[in-house]
């Protein structure tokens, strides 16, 4: 039994409890919401482990829901839209949710999706934090020391290289935008270019890789952004 509580956020009610159905198939607990008015306050109050959420909502939509739950907490969000074309929209705005889905979908697929989620953000993640030290597979980042090793040899890393993979590893198998990437790496808030960020993520790929027969961590996501795996 999984034992994970699921909060759902959907105004269509059939939708909904196929969702309800599939989940609590696989030993999930699951709790319905069919707007979006009162949703940012029963997160703070359920704390669920992930929170599946409808883009278009009565009285509040799922963009701004989003953001408002980006303000206080970190639980795994998987968007829904009626749309493909909104799925690129949403990722380049980078509003902090963690995966997306295109109506119509498969239940069994979504469940396999929150799976993957949790595991990533989960107990079962493969990151250790040990003091400030960030580590995942051959790779040790120092946060304190602004250090880098890979598989313990010291790599030098610009300021913003080092902010990139420390964001990164910290998720692994998480997909981050450019957007989101220029964000966590630019404290001025400046507005950079898609081509910078692909500039210092192909450095970054070279220099994270001792063994020039080794396959790099670092790997590229089609239309959307990078991620650690």
């Amino acid at each position: 039994m999984q034992n994970e509580l699921i909060l759902i956020v959907e105004d269509e009610q059939k939708i909904a409890q196929i969702l309800v159905d599939f989940l609590e198939m696989d030993g999930f607990k699951t709790k319905v919401l069919n707007d979006g008015e009162n949703a940012v306050e029963q997160v703070k109050e359920l704390s669920p482990s992930a929170v599946i959420l409808d883009l278009m909502l009565p009285h509040k939509d799922g963009l701004t829901i989003c953001r408002e739950v980006r303000q206080f907490s970190e639980v795994p969000i998987l968007m829904l839209t009626a749309r493909v074309d909104e799925i690129d929209r949403l990722t380049g705005l980078g509003i902090g949710a963690d995966d997306y889905v295109c109506k119509p979908f498969s239940a069994r697929e979504v469940v396999a999706r929150i799976k993957v989620i949790l595991k990533r953000v989960g107990k079962s993640i493969n990151t250790d934090i040990v003091d400030s030290r960030l580590i995942y597979k051959n790779i040790e980042v120092d946060t304190e020391k602004f250090s880098c090793h890979v598989a313990g040899e010291l790599v030098e890393l610009t300021p913003v290289e080092f902010r990139i993979i420390s964001t990164m590893i910290s998720k692994p198998g998480a997909v981050f935008s450019r957007d989101k990437i220029m964000r966590s790496c630019y404290e001025d808030e400046r507005i950079v270019s898609s081509r910078t960020i692909d500039s210092h993520m192909k450095n970054l790929r070279a220099k994270l890789i001792c063994d020039t027969d080794e396959e790099s961590l670092l790997h590229s996501v089609y239309g959307i952004g990078y991620k650690v795996e």
